[in-house]
């Protein structure tokens, strides 16, 4: 039988002693999380919880909504393959009824046709499950960023190979000096670039550079 948003007591949280929405730029984002697997939403929540608000983890579709009405998240973070209501059609009309809330998904499955309709659908970001955890926060955060000053969306091709290279590996999670082992050149020359790309792209932040790099496919 399926439990209730609040009867799910070490993940979800109760709704009437849910965090109150934070003022100020400052304020930690707050965040709604959902996976079929429970020891995967755990592992979600104490990988997240050190930067963010978890308002509450849920199992299914149809909790994912019911839980985004009643605690309107400013970030959904979801899995796709959930009993009775996929992530993306939860996703679908949690931004329907929210247009404010931002949707990132976080899948197993690397396969193009599922990202292209989770962008269809409005997700801010596609993010695999073995993608390294540093990939998962800057997608967060960038959805809020592009949700709040749209990015400049100029084609790739403005880029040299090398600075989408660059890009391709900073996105993926790498460090500069990671990414500069991996082209075979020094980490002042990765700098170098990352601070060109952004001058060229009008992007302020690395989160801003990830979510750029989503939206071309370069991850």
């Amino acid at each position: 039988m399926s439990r209730t948003v609040a009867e799910r007591p070490k993940i979800i949280r109760d709704p009437a002693k849910r965090p109150h929405r934070g003022k100020g730029p400052h304020a930690p984002l707050r965040l709604l999380l959902a996976d079929d697997h429970v020891i995967l939403l755990e592992a979600l929540r104490r990988l997240l919880e050190p930067d963010f608000t978890i308002l509450a983890g849920v199992t299914t579709g149809r909790e994912l909504v019911e839980a985004a009405v009643l605690l309107k998240p400013d970030v959904v973070v979801s899995d796709i393959s959930m009993p009775g209501l996929s992530g993306l059609k939860a996703g679908r009309e949690i931004l329907e009824r929210l247009p404010k809330t931002r949707l990132v998904i976080l899948s197993m499955y690397d396969d193009p046709a599922l990202r292209e309709e989770a962008f269809r659908l409005g997700a801010s970001a596609y993010v695999l499950k073995t993608a390294a955890p540093e990939r998962l926060v800057a997608a967060v955060r960038a959805s809020i960023e592009a949700g709040a000053r749209p990015l400049v969306r100029e084609p790739s091709s403005t880029l040299s190979l090398r600075e989408r290279e660059v890009l391709r590996l900073l996105a993926q999670g790498h460090t500069m000096k990671e990414a500069a082992l991996l082209l075979g050149i020094t980490p002042r020359t990765v700098a170098f670039h990352k601070y060109r790309i952004m001058r060229v792209l009008s992007v302020q932040s690395s989160a801003g550079l990830m979510r750029y790099a989503v939206e071309q496919r370069l991850v």
